[in-house]
């Protein structure tokens, strides 16, 4: 029975292994999706394509030399290895499934800085960023933790799936580039008389696309952790505490929002979950149900706590919070290991504090934990700078203003057919038409003869919130109004909106989204419609929105000629 298990292990564990890549690759349009869904839409294009270049450039120079320098078998003093480009050389004997393992773990981290910088940063100093952190940067420090020979590795160390390799380092990363390259443009005002600088909110365009990307990050995260098991015991239990931690610390995120600002927040809830699978990375292997139920609840608080200080304390902007989600938990999930790893986990003997092992293996994540943060710091400091120094890092004013989308890639709109567009007149083709004794409107349509001289023409004009349209459609339709012209618009009133809070920074009061119904009234009463109105959207509180009235001197249907009151009846005349 033994023999045939192992020979299953050894035929299954190497396929999961490469699943597993799969996975976080497939991770990649998660964090697409998410950043795209927080930022907005004038830069959606723009974070696509910076997405799969990471990926894309992260694969060219992990081939060149990023995969030598952190899994050569010639590892120089537990902290490089040396290049032997064994791929080229010595491809029958080449590790394939290690080579693409770490690959998609490096492009994970070069990804993570992309909505920290996002929609001011130029596309070319992305690129050049996102090479060197796959060429070098990252490779180097990922040696140290997974390298057989890496000097953190042999201390033992524990970060079984990259909480601080791959994540803190993201992290640490995103906010050292947010800092140098500063926030988008009316992210922060600063009060002439005080000096004081207030934080202004900028909600992305599609929390739908945010939580598909989530939802997206989770189902890989079951690879990112789970791919190295090597038994189904210690599989089973990565995807168990892979599921607890994340499912904690979103719930732990609801309520803390919920508390905090009176509703729960949807983004901040998004990052909670994704704060849960960052954290639980480090230990996924090593801490049971009641470690990982601690670790993700910390970690909801925390995603909380971080993204609100980065923002209204340092100033930072970070538009998707990545900085609280991958640096802040990625640091407190690879110390957590040393607080609640277990030898009761399947294949793990290590200890932590409160398991009865001390204090020794939380001496030694801490190390590990102070030594990749000084080499990401010193290393992605100097890389920022000369980045702006050489080839500048932020675009103009004018171009952030018009979207990077437009002025980075040339697209229009990465929304196209939604966008309002004026079809092409072919001149010759129209003119044709117009100039060849068409039929005319009074022989091809029929037009009725009965004017109503004395028939009084009205406008009423209704402003209110978006959600109340649906109410308000319902009213008019049983009143009888068979027609309304209805608009987005954005505007305010003289109480400039209500407070509204998005990720605990109060929205911007000023141009707040409304809706706009037209309605032409003649065979129903302006009285009655104006009652009918009024009963449908009042409530009591700011936003029920405004009326307006007025005379109407004329409407005429294009099609047939009809003016005044048979312009705005049916076709069909009672």
């Amino acid at each position: 029975m033994t023999e045939i298990q192992e020979a299953v292990n050894g035929v299954v564990f190497p396929v999961w292994f490469l699943i597993g890549a799969a996975l976080v690759f497939f991770m990649q349009g998660g964090f697409a999706m998410v950043e795209t869904g927080f930022t907005r839409a004038k830069n959606a294009g723009n974070i696509i394509m910076k997405n799969l270049m990471d990926f894309c450039i992260g694969t060219v120079v992990f081939v060149l030399l990023g995969y030598s320098l952190m899994m050569s078998e010639n590892y120089l003093f537990g902290l490089i290895g040396v290049p032997d480009l064994q791929i080229f050389t010595n491809f029958a004997e080449f590790n394939f499934s290690s080579f693409v393992f770490n690959l998609v773990f490096c492009a994970t981290a070069a990804t993570i800085v992309s909505g920290a910088m996002a929609e001011r940063t130029k596309f070319s100093a992305y690129c050049i960023y996102s090479a060197i952190i796959s060429l070098a940067v990252y490779p180097i420090e990922a040696g140290w933790v997974w390298n057989p020979k890496g000097w953190l590795f042999n201390l033992g160390y524990i970060d079984f799936a990259g909480s601080s390799a791959i994540h803190m380092v993201g992290g640490i990363t995103a906010f050292i580039g947010a800092a140098i390259l500063g926030p988008r443009i009316g992210k922060y005002v600063t009060d002439a008389k005080t000096g004081k600088k207030t934080s202004r909110a900028i909600p992305g365009h599609s929390l739908t696309l945010g939580a598909l990307g989530v939802f997206i990050l989770w189902f890989g995260w079951y690879g990112f952790n789970g791919a190295a098991a090597l038994s189904v015991p210690q599989l089973g239990s990565i995807f168990l505490t892979t599921t607890i931690a994340p499912g904690v610390a979103t719930v732990v995120t609801m309520c803390f929002t919920w508390i905090k600002n009176g509703k729960p927040d949807v983004s901040m809830s998004l990052n909670g979950t994704l704060a849960g699978l960052v954290a639980i990375t480090a230990g996924c292997a090593n801490v049971d149900a009641l470690g990982a139920s601690i670790i993700g609840a910390v970690a909801g608080i925390l995603v909380v706590v971080a993204v609100e200080f980065i923002d209204l304390k340092l100033h930072v902007d970070d538009p998707v919070g990545a900085v609280a989600v991958h640096g802040v938990n990625g640091l407190w999930g690879t110390l957590a290991v040393g607080l609640f790893a277990t030898d009761t986990a399947p294949g793990m003997s290590a200890k932590g504090l409160f398991y009865g092992g001390g204090f020794a293996q939380l001496g030694t994540q801490a190390l590990g934990i102070g030594a990749i943060a000084l080499w990401t710091i010193v290393t992605m400091t100097g890389v920022f700078f000369l980045i702006k120094k050489v080839n500048g890092l932020r675009v103009t004013e004018e171009e952030e203003i018009q979207g990077l989308d437009l002025q980075e890639h040339g697209l229009a709109s990465s929304y196209a057919d939604f966008m309002i567009t004026v079809p092409a007149l072919d001149v010759g083709t129209t003119a044709m038409h117009m100039s060849s004794g068409a039929v005319p409107a009074d022989v091809a349509i029929p037009v009725h003869d009965e004017s109503h001289p004395g028939a009084k023409l009205t406008k009423v004009t209704i402003v209110t919130n978006q959600n109340k349209f649906a109410v308000l459609q319902k009213a008019l339709d049983d009143i009888g109004i068979t027609g309304i012209t209805v608009t987005n618009v954005l505007g305010y009133g003289m109480q400039k909106g209500h407070t509204q809070k998005y990720r605990g920074v109060e929205v911007e009061t000023k141009l707040l989204p409304k809706v706009q119904v037209d309605v032409v009234s003649t065979k129903i009463p302006v009285d009655q419609l104006v009652k009918t109105v009024k009963e449908a959207l009042y409530t009591g509180s700011y936003g029920d929105g405004k009326i307006f009235i007025y005379n109407v001197e004329n409407v005429i249907k294009v099609r047939t000629g009809e003016e005044g009151y048979d312009a705005l009846q049916d076709e069909d005349y009672e």
